[in-house]
C-alpha cells in the first residue's frame, strides 16, 4: 500500500536537469557554469592506406598540434548503426516506377544485395567531432580580476547578458578558426555545427534508439531561450 502511494506521488523530473547544457543558441552551447562550447564536424583520414613516410608526417603534425594547445580539447568518435530502411524503401519505389524491365531487374538484384548485406552484419556509420571550449577564467589576455569576476557570473539556464555572451563567443570563435586552420594543415577538414545541427546532434546522442523511429520536430518550431 505504501509503495503504491509513493508510486502515485512520483514526480517526473525533466532530463534537462541532469545535463550540463543550459542552452543552445547563436551556434554555441552555453553550459550551466557559464562556459561555452563550439562543436566541429571533422573529416577522417585513412591512416592505414598511407605510406610509412606519410604516416610519420601525420603523427608528427598531430603531435605538434597537441603541443600548441593551451586549453583542453575534446575529440569524440560517434559510431551508430546505419538505418537502411529509408534507402531500401526508396529503391523499392524506384523499382516499381521503372518502365525498363532490364533496369527493374537490376534494381531488384541490388535491393537483394543490400538486404543480404544488412542481414550479414551491422553497417556502422562513424562521425568525428572536435569540441572547442571557452572558459573566461582561462583567457590569459584578460587581467586576473576581470577573469575572476566573469567566473562568478554563471549561466543559470541562459543567465549570460547579451554583451558578455557576444564577447565570449568572439573569443571562442577565434579559437575555432585557429583549430580549423591547424587541422586543415594535415588534411582534416572541419565545419562548425550551427544551432540546428547542435540540437540534432544532442537529440540523437541522448536518444539513439528513439531518434531512428521518432524524428525530431522542426527546429524552427522549437522555443529556444535567448
Amino acid at each position: 500500500m505504501q509503495s503504491s502511494k509513493l508510486a502515485g506521488s512520483k514526480i517526473n523530473v525533466s532530463t534537462q536537469q541532469y545535463l550540463d547544457i543550459a542552452s543552445i543558441h547563436d551556434d554555441i552551447l552555453i553550459m550551466k557554469d557559464g562556459t561555452l562550447r563550439a562543436v566541429l564536424l571533422a573529416s577522417s583520414i585513412n591512416f592505414a592506406l598511407k605510406s610509412e613516410e606519410e604516416q610519420n608526417a601525420l603523427i608528427s603534425a598531430y603531435a605538434s598540434f597537441l603541443n600548441t594547445l593551451e586549453y583542453p580539447l575534446q575529440i569524440v568518435l560517434q559510431s551508430r548503426k546505419l538505418n537502411m530502411d529509408a534507402y531500401l524503401e526508396k529503391l523499392k519505389k524506384s523499382q516499381e516506377e521503372q518502365t525498363n524491365e532490364l533496369l527493374k531487374m537490376q534494381i531488384a538484384d541490388y535491393r537483394g544485395f543490400i538486404d543480404e548485406l544488412v542481414d550479414l552484419g551491422q553497417i556502422m556509420s562513424k562521425k568525428f567531432f572536435v569540441i572547442v571550449p571557452f572558459n573566461p577564467s582561462s583567457n590569459k589576455r584578460k587581467s586576473f580580476f576581470a577573469r575572476f569576476k566573469e567566473t562568478f557570473t554563471p549561466a543559470i539556464f541562459v543567465g549570460l547578458k547579451r554583451e558578455l555572451f557576444l564577447n565570449r563567443k568572439k573569443d571562442l570563435m577565434s579559437r575555432v578558426s585557429q583549430i580549423q586552420g591547424q587541422l586543415q594543415s594535415f588534411g582534416i577538414n572541419t565545419i562548425a555545427l550551427d544551432t540546428e545541427g547542435l540540437i540534432e546532434l544532442y537529440y540523437s546522442s541522448y536518444n539513439p534508439q528513439l531518434s531512428d523511429v521518432e524524428k525530431m520536430v522542426d527546429t524552427d518550431r522549437l522555443q529556444i531561450e535567448k
